[in-house]
């Protein structure tokens, strides 16, 4: 154990990083790592064991705000995580201090269960046996099968799998599994976010593109904030929550439309609006209603930028009664758009609607920011262009405090696109909520549902890397169905993961591969589109026992299928990411970024911006810079979509009931809607094994007091929830925090079936679904109906 430091003047315990740069200096010591990264000349015992190197640095999971970590490192030991103090943090550009994630790495690296050596299977896959084996083994395993399985079906039969517990990094491990890939013949891509590829599909179809979020610094005179299932309390951390507290103090009202009295409800909402799932729309359908019928719509914008509002302002070929304002009072179906109307669908009150839509309204500016979750459901497409719409309605695009679409941001990706890729030879690609049906059966796979650069596929995915992700079966909607899959070794023939855990998507390896921390590899960490900042990603200390970096055993690889020139270029790990960095400075010479000895020398760099508000340009000066539309207008009716016929995807966003919401006939069955939340003590899966951020949050059933009465349960009883895809038993919170109908459980949790299948780990993709959203082709993981019971023990 560490013993106990006396605090310095900056509150935190060990040596401060002033003092230590004057102890080192007085020793004639070194930094732990020189920007060459050569390791120094050893100094005296009794100095190395006196000092404590702080090293700023941060993770390159895919998190979003890459907190500042303040490691402290010991005789090639990181003892302890801080942070960065209060008095370091610029108030023009906040960086983030380490969240509860960031204060818990230690505990995650360090973790004895993590993979040691490569090893591979034996038994079934699945069962999770495996044998330790050499690396030259290993490496030779992968090599063979890649030649192998691309000369038997042809290299689209190749697949690297979706991962975020390394893609928040400049450089990383599946990227240059690709790059492998690439040099030999090419692989079957998939598109699509997982996260929020919804919003990103059907926010060109109001305004010609998806780049539609201004910086947060743009809101700080906001007088109102809608946050429409956004909960960044809990989800997204630092930036955003840095500004929304800002914005609160300075008297920013905030309302939060979400089933979920969630964590942001209670920090910031001075309203919370809940609702039933799925039915978002038929609540902005009512709003506009009443902003219309009441004559809070801004006119002139939208006689001059918009397109589809009334009948006057319909794209030709179209015929009558296609128009915003006809299908809200119903003069198409003979159904008006009313509170009334909405409040049978939606459960919330028709003067709560009222009141809603007369705020948004009325109040000028006004932002309605739409969190991701809303847009993970089938109707979810729908969903994110019904925010554009109301934010049309009401001119709040283009202007400064108001919000033109979903939660994003300008987004600082600032690294030069892949410098080391290069093109794939295999023009087909899917949508990553297909790759299980191309495991199984690829002729299924069609354009009409999201194949693309191809009229069919070759064949059947045969190979698999899976490079820290638990996509693979865990992440994965439908898991008993995925599984099955997987465990058919005629189907897929060779899966390489490479983890820090055996995760439950680990288990299904045929060959298992020890990966390295972040603590142990160099990287370059950028944030969401929240923050503009850069951080260097040190490597702190030499992986134990046989773990290796993605790239060190790929290079290895690559040498032993002959391309390893080509593929290495004679880059070492921290030669790739200083390359990447100097050629982001040539590319953005205007911003003056040190270089890479620099960067190692002060690790932050900040990279000032002016406020952005988008499409500011578009409203200042339509003639000169009109929306990237068909139209050259803000299309609040598009004929794109009205072309495709298809009665999910309307050429107005408006409602359209679910199937597994709450109008379906299965809710005879399966009464009450599930929806998951992000929550704070982990970044999807990531850190599951954590045993510190375990005690932050346990893994429960949130299900309000009525519709436990109804079924006898109590407060920390286990229960059993359930539909036609599976089970699964996790303990009961009996809170007025859900809404009656609807239940709710954390994201992320590791499947943990039993011998019958039931899944004790509280894992909701025991119970998902893999319908996919009908434009996007994309995640519709959060519609889904089950039933709840109390576990009656044997």
């Amino acid at each position: 154990m560490k013993p106990q430091r006396k605090k310095d003047e900056t509150g935190e315990g060990g040596l401060s990083r002033r003092d230590f740069l004057r102890a080192t200096s007085a020793l004639a010591a070194v930094p732990l790592f020189t920007a060459s990264g050569s390791s120094q000349a050893a100094v005296p015992a009794a100095a190395a064991i006196a000092a404590e190197q702080i090293v700023p640095t941060c993770s390159t999971f895919d998190c979003g705000g890459k907190c500042d970590i303040r490691a402290h490192v010991q005789d090639g030991v990181v003892t302890r995580i801080s942070t960065c103090p209060d008095n370091d943090v610029d108030p023009a550009m906040p960086l983030m201090r380490a969240c509860v994630r960031g204060r818990g790495y230690r505990q995650f690296v360090y973790h004895p269960d993590r993979l040691k050596y490569p090893m591979k299977r034996v038994g079934r896959r699945g069962e999770g046996k495996f044998e330790r084996i050499s690396w030259d083994e290993a490496t030779t395993l992968i090599a063979d099968n890649l030649k192998r399985l691309t000369e038997k079906y042809g290299p689209a039969s190749r697949f690297m799998h979706t991962d975020t517990a390394l893609s928040g990094g400049a450089f990383s491990g599946d990227k240059m599994a690709r790059r492998l890939l690439n040099l030999t013949g090419g692989y079957l891509e998939s598109y699509h976010s997982v996260s929020m590829g919804n919003t990103a599909a059907a926010t060109p179809y109001t305004y010609g593109t998806a780049a539609s979020g201004s910086s947060l610094d743009t809101l700080s005179h906001t007088p109102l904030v809608i946050l429409w299932g956004h909960n960044p309390n809990e989800t997204v951390f630092g930036h955003t929550n840095h500004y929304f507290q800002q914005m609160k103090r300075n008297g920013t009202r905030f309302i939060v439309v979400d089933p979920r009295y969630s964590d942001t409800v209670a920090s910031l909402a001075d309203q919370w609006v809940p609702l039933l799932p799925t039915t978002d729309n038929a609540l902005m359908d009512a709003m506009m209603y009443v902003i219309i019928s009441e004559n809070l719509h801004d006119s002139a914008f939208l006689a001059r930028y918009t397109l589809g509002f009334d009948e006057d302002s319909m794209p030709e070929g179209v015929p009558a009664g296609e128009s915003l304002k006809a299908y809200l009072f119903g003069q198409k179906d003979g159904v008006a758009k009313t509170p009334q109307w909405a409040e049978r669908i939606t459960h919330v009150p028709a003067q709560t609607i009222r009141q809603l839509a007369r705020d948004y309204a009325t109040t000028k500016p006004a932002a309605l920011i739409q969190g991701w979750g809303p847009q993970r459901h089938i109707c979810g497409e729908r969903t994110a262009r019904g925010s554009t719409l109301l934010a049309t309605l009401t001119g709040n695009v283009g202007i400064k405090g108001g919000w033109a679409a979903g939660y994003g941001g300008i987004g600082n990706r600032l690294f030069c696109a892949d410098p080391y890729s290069v093109p794939n030879p295999v023009a087909e690609k899917i949508s990553i909520m297909n790759w299980v049906q191309a495991c199984d059966d690829a002729s299924q796979i069609t354009p009409e549902n999201g194949l693309k650069g191809a009229e069919r596929l070759s064949g059947n995915i045969k190979f698999i890397f899976n490079l820290a992700g638990n996509y693979l079966a865990n992440q994965n909607p439908d898991i008993n169905q995925t599984v099955e899959v997987l465990e058919d070794e005629t189907r897929v023939e060779f899966i390489v993961v490479s983890d820090l855990f055996l995760t439950p998507s680990a288990r299904y390896a045929d060959l298992l591969l020890p990966e390295t921390s972040f603590m142990e590899r160099w990287n370059i960490g950028e944030t969401w589109g929240t923050g503009n900042y850069l951080l260097l990603s040190q490597k702190l200390v030499e992986p134990e026992f046989e773990r290796r970096s993605d790239y060190d055993w790929l290079r290895e690889v690559a040498r032993k299928l002959g391309i390893e020139a080509r593929f290495s270029e004679g880059r070492s790990e921290k030669q790739w990411v200083e390359h990447i960095w100097e050629k982001t400075r040539e590319a953005l010479a205007d911003h003056d970024l040190p270089d890479f000895a620099g960067l190692c020398q002060n690790p932050h760099v900040y990279l000032k911006a002016p406020p952005y508000v988008a499409f500011e340009e578009n409203i200042r000066d339509p003639d000169n810079h009109p929306f990237p539309t068909p139209s050259g207008k803000i299309e609040i009716f598009s004929k794109r979509l009205w072309e495709m016929h298809h009665p999910e995807i309307p050429a107005l966003s408006h409602y359209v009931p679910a199937p597994e919401g709450p109008e379906d006939a299965l809710r005879e069955k399966y009464p009450l809607q599930l929806i998951t939340w992000k929550g704070k003590n982990r970044a999807n899966s990531t850190q599951y094994a954590n045993p510190w951020l375990q005690e932050v949050q346990r893994q429960q059933l949130w299900i309000n007091p009525l519709d436990a009465q109804a079924r006898g349960i109590h407060q920390g009883d286990t229960v059993r929830i359930y539909n036609d895809r599976g089970v699964v038993q996790i303990p009961a919170e009996v809170t007025p925090r859900i809404i009656p109908g609807v239940v709710a459980m954390q994201a992320g949790a590791w499947w943990q079936p039993d011998a019958d299948g039931v899944d004790n780990g509280g894992c909701p993709n025991v119970l998902t679904s893999t319908r996919i959203t009908p434009l996007a082709k994309g995640n519709a993981h959060q519609t889904l109906l089950v039933e709840v019971a109390k576990h009656e023990s044997v």
